[in-house]
């Protein structure tokens, strides 16, 4: 069973990726590609603020600043490789 740390940080990262998809709209398909891509930047910006301490806007374990700055940059990165792809 996963820790409530975990769930929560899988939760929080579903939600930026879906609702990147709500705004920039698409199919089924996409919305897979931006939540992952919403998951691993989550993932790549808690492992920064882990590594660097970032001390703002923890909550718990969780270095929600890093990981929602990560997130944001992965799915705009992959809007950025769809888009190119679609030329």
């Amino acid at each position: 069973m996963p820790s409530p740390t975990i769930t929560f940080a899988f939760i929080i990262a579903t939600l930026y990726g879906s609702l990147f998809h709500l705004i920039r709209g698409g199919d089924v398909r996409r919305l897979a590609i931006y939540m992952l891509a919403g998951w691993l930047g989550f993932l790549l910006g808690q492992m920064v603020g882990m590594t660097t301490q970032f001390p703002l806007l923890n909550i718990g374990p969780i270095h929600m600043l890093p990981a929602t700055v990560g997130s944001i940059v992965a799915l705009f990165f992959t809007q950025f490789i769809i888009l190119r792809s679609a030329k």
